[in-house]
């Protein structure tokens, strides 16, 4: 398996698959969803008011997948991380965001897709410490390198840069 890491915009990115750090609503938000939501168009939303109709809301640290719309891949993966609580809940919280990337990863095998894009989940609005945030990510998809090419797509340069040193390590 090959891990990549850039800096840019994840609604750019040619993969199979991109995952979206969804809210568990899954009608879009702000940050990374609002940006996938956008670019993907309506069709993205239409498939998740599908999925909240047969299920509800989308449990923390799981994953539901539809249609990419007009975004460069085939599919979207819609993952919602855990809202860091302080430490309070800190192995839980890294539990369920570590489930994030395991759930994903076992979604996008599960369609034989052999590449998938990942934002930094939970780092934005639900402020996990983005170190800490990284070093799960890039364990729980060294640990379940079930596809062919990983990339984390980060948005600013402080988060490229932690992924950077990380994977040097």
């Amino acid at each position: 398996m090959k891990i990549e890491v850039v800096q840019g915009d994840i609604t750019k990115v040619e993969v199979d698959v991109i995952v979206n750090a969804a809210n568990s609503s899954l009608l879009g938000g702000g940050g990374v969803d609002g940006a996938i939501h956008r670019a993907g168009g309506p069709e993205i939303l239409e498939d998740c008011q599908k999925i909240r109709n047969r299920q509800g809301k989308c449990k923390t640290g799981e994953s539901v997948i539809t249609t990419a719309g007009n975004l460069p891949a085939k599919k979207v993966i819609h993952t919602v991380g855990p809202v860091y609580n302080g430490g309070k809940r800190l192995e839980k919280e890294k539990e369920l965001l570590a489930n994030c990337y395991k759930n994903s990863l076992e979604l996008a095998k599960s369609y034989a897709f052999d590449s998938i894009v990942f934002p930094n989940i939970s780092t934005g609005i639900y402020k996990f410490p983005k170190e800490s945030a990284a070093e799960i990510a890039i364990k729980a998809v060294q640990e379940n390198a079930v596809l062919e090419k990983v990339i984390f797509v980060c948005f600013d340069e402080e988060n490229y840069n932690i992924y950077k040193t990380i994977l040097m390590e």
